[in-house]
């Protein structure tokens, strides 16, 4: 789409280094020329609850177990903000990393969210894309009261005097056009490499879920297992309860400097600062635990997605993570690949207690009482190395893919930037561009598989 694409004949300069250079027929103004904050409440709280996200924009917050309950801890939503579709909705205290967007629903959203609606002379889907923008996210922060980045909030005085470009309107809406016809196309490209990434992420799961069940000999005698969705095992093989093989261990964060590290659901147990998904900033370490190699650590709200990875380093976690130490010899790589099975990712929902699957939590109580297959310390070794030896190949296809799709949203971004900066005029190229169906004019974003940690309302207020 980008084939001939070529700059504005004339720019000039808008005086700020942060912006530089814009074509010379737009005009900079400051937001609060173009938007009001609106502060309606709702009387009923029965309107569709909406959330802000830095990777999706402004989305519907339904239920994760497909009910049409709300996906909220709130007791109430009474007193919600109401949102128009259209509508500007900015979390204001993570507004600095893009937590923003126009809606494209009529709903409600937090309190601790600010509303704007736009004047008839901007595009809502224009500074949608504007504000969301790297350069913008910069600006935003500085622009933010607060001393520490977890601290900084963005209010409505503070966005009101952040500069904007302002295109003429028939530009805004050939900008919006070329931009909903380059998503789609990018969309699609990611979707169809998504499908890619589950077939062989099945395909993984098939050959480790054959080997922490039946073990590596074909000819082995079998027995009943006796853990519901399981099936037969081999014959000498345990199946002892969770408390006679694991332990919680509290070991109190000391103060030193450790570590911080988290779980993540793509590359397990990790150092914080190397997250792709999204995680909740801390400001202190009170409450921490410190974990050790060989240790099984679980995200106890992400328990019936598998969320158990055997530690390989030293460091501190959040005090919501479960710490088991085993009790006997044992290689805790095996259960993390045991847990990761589709029978316990079911076995451990249903242990989970809490009203929709997004918000359950699995307590130790529930962990101890569920049985684990246990084979000989030799045979949990050979089929670790089995596992990882046999998926060698698949792991490097999901790699490969995974790259591709980061390379993609990469070029978005770079696109994105040029056209609403005005380095590229797609103004005759709109002009070209088949017409979209109505009721698509502003499609439903790609989910983001980075946006994948734990939301709560606590985070949002």
């Amino acid at each position: 789409m980008i084939e001939g694409l070529l700059p504005y004949p004339e720019y000039k300069e808008s005086g700020m280094q942060w912006l530089g250079r814009f074509p010379s027929h737009w005009d900079v103004r400051r937001m609060k020329l173009l938007l009001r904050e609106v502060d309606s409440r709702s009387v009923t709280g029965k309107e569709q609850l909406l959330r802000v996200s830095q990777y999706t924009g402004v989305t519907q917050r339904k239920a994760t177990d497909g009910s049409e309950a709300p996906d909220t801890r709130a007791a109430s939503l009474v007193g919600y903000k109401r949102v128009a579709k259209q509508d500007l909705v900015i979390n204001i205290m993570l507004a600095w990393n893009g937590s923003l967007g126009a809606s494209r629903y009529d709903g409600i959203a937090s309190p601790a969210y600010c509303v704007y609606r736009f004047n008839k002379s901007a595009s809502p889907w224009y500074y949608h894309e504007l504000l969301r923008l790297p350069l913008y996210k910069g600006r935003i922060k500085t622009a933010s009261t607060g001393v520490v980045e977890s601290r900084l909030r963005l209010y409505s005085d503070d966005l009101g005097r952040i500069e904007t470009l302002v295109p003429p309107q028939d530009e805004q809406a050939a900008i919006v056009r070329f931009l909903d016809h380059a998503n789609r196309k990018i969309d699609g490209f990611i979707r169809a490499k998504r499908k890619l990434i589950a077939l062989l992420g099945e395909q993984k799961q098939a050959i480790i879920h054959r080997a922490v069940t039946r073990g590596l000999d074909p000819n082995a005698p079998l027995k009943p297992s006796g853990i519901p969705w399981l099936g037969d095992i081999p014959k000498h093989w345990e199946t002892p309860m969770n408390r006679q093989i694991f332990r919680e261990n509290i070991r109190p964060h000391n103060g030193k400097a450790e570590r911080p590290l988290s779980l993540s659901q793509r590359a397990g147990l990790i150092a914080t600062d190397e997250m792709l998904e999204r995680s909740l900033k801390t400001s202190t370490y009170d409450n921490w635990k410190t974990t050790i190699q060989g240790d099984l650590v679980v995200n106890r709200f992400k328990a019936h997605l598998g969320v158990f990875f055997a530690a390989t380093l030293r460091g501190i976690v959040s005090f919501h993570y479960g710490v088991f130490e085993p009790q006997r010899k044992l290689n805790t790589k095996f259960f993390e690949l045991l847990y990761h099975t589709t029978p316990y990712r079911t076995i451990y929902a249903g242990r989970s207690n809490g009203m929709t699957v997004g918000l359950q939590n699995l307590s130790n109580q529930n962990f101890y009482a569920v049985r684990s297959i246990v084979p000989p310390l030799e045979e949990q070794e050979a089929i670790v190395a089995h596992s990882e030896t046999a998926t060698v190949a698949l792991n490097t296809a999901i790699a490969r893919t995974e790259r591709e799709i980061a390379l993609m949203q990469e070029y978005r971004t770079r696109l994105t930037a040029d056209v609403v900066t005005g380095k590229l005029d797609v103004c005759p190229a709109a002009a070209h561009l088949p017409a979209l169906p109505a009721a698509s004019s502003t499609p439903e974003p790609l989910p983001d598989e980075a946006d994948e940690e734990l939301e709560t309302e606590e985070a949002d207020a």
